[in-house]
């Protein structure tokens, strides 16, 4: 018999002090199933089960590599993106988190209903901000003020870029159009959804390093999306619907651009117009106006066009100005019997 559990043995000191007799196989059935219990918070009831935050970190993940990339290009240094967490909790315990004054970028996310906030890290903002301006990317995250006019443009059109990649990354799931609505800069102005409604928090942590200007940043960047807005396509949030969607996508954009490259390949095309044997001593003998003779060469008939030493056509030798040329007469199908009836009327291949 093997020994018991913690649980169990609290059963049984338990039905001892109360004086009842109970078999051991139902101490133990009595212990299991107070395993599964499952403590519930009406207040903080949670909306995304476990697959569909696996996917949200899926689209986030393609989001960080397109971020990724854009913020390199743009920025000339190297920048790294990707997903710290992703998790579930109330809009007030995400506007607690966040500390003041901070760029918060309010996102429309069209066709949903409802907004989504983007709220970038000070030092991390400061930092992109030089660096656009010229200077090494040094970030100003001990001085505690807001961004200027001029700073908040410069946000701007960062965060435009970023909304694109978001986009990109969304389209497995839907044409989502986030626009960026205004940038404000203290949480407790902006109130989307009721203090107590879920929403989904992906936090990203950015790297941004110059190793020639000796600037090594690092900070974070939050996305805060309600359930009341990706509610209408929260059932699309699995799994399965996601790397089938993948799939699908990327096997018709490999095709789409195998096409495309095969299409630009050169292959070359040879005409035969016959067959002869002759010495070597005739072929260095050989000088410009001499001849050759192909005697078994048609004078009218068709010629075999091999594509990469496949015969594909039939054609006619002829001119074109002053270049000769053939003309195409027949394709020849694979497996069909055109190349074996033209090899027995004796037209060499």
């Amino acid at each position: 018999m093997g020994g018991l559990s913690q649980d169990e043995i609290d059963n049984i000191l338990h039905t001892i002090n109360a004086g009842i007799s109970m078999p051991a196989e139902d101490i133990a059935t009595s212990a299991a199933e107070t395993k599964k219990l499952k403590i519930y918070d009406f207040k903080r009831p949670d909306k995304f089960s476990k697959e569909q935050i696996r996917t949200v970190q899926n689209i986030h993940e393609s989001f960080s590599r397109l971020t990724t990339t854009s913020l390199s290009a743009q920025l000339r240094c190297l920048v790294e993106v990707k997903v710290s967490a992703v998790d579930q909790l109330t809009y007030e315990e995400f506007t607690r988190s966040v500390s003041s004054p901070a760029p918060l970028a309010i996102i429309n996310m069209d066709p949903l209903k409802g907004s989504a906030i983007l709220q970038v890290d000070t030092g991390i903002a400061f930092a992109i901000v030089d660096r656009l301006f010229g200077g090494p990317g040094v970030s100003q995250s001990k001085i505690v003020r807001e961004l200027t006019d001029i700073e908040s443009s410069v946000m701007e059109g960062i965060i435009l870029r970023i909304l694109g990649n978001m986009r990109e990354a969304w389209s497995q799931i839907i044409e989502l159009r986030p626009r960026l609505s205004n940038i404000d800069t203290n949480i407790q102005f902006i109130q989307i959804v009721p203090p107590n409604e879920m929403v989904i928090l992906v936090t990203l942590e950015i790297k941004i390093q110059d190793k020639q200007k000796d600037v090594n940043i690092e900070g974070m960047m939050n996305l805060c999306i309600p359930y009341l807005t990706i509610e209408p396509i929260v059932n699309k949030l699995s799994t399965q619907f996601w790397y089938s969607t993948v799939r699908r996508s990327t096997t018709t954009e490999y095709l789409m651009t195998i096409k495309n490259r095969i299409s630009q390949i050169p292959i070359p095309i040879v005409v035969e117009l016959g067959k002869t044997e002759i010495h070597m001593n005739e072929i260095l003998s050989l000088k410009p106006g001499d001849l050759i003779l192909l005697p078994n060469s048609p004078v009218e008939g068709n010629l075999v066009a091999k594509v990469v030493n496949q015969p594909k056509y039939l054609c006619r030798p002829g001119l074109v100005g002053n270049k000769v040329a053939v003309q195409i007469t027949k394709v020849l199908d694979e497996g069909s019997g055109d190349v074996e009836e033209l090899t027995e009327e004796g037209e060499d291949l």
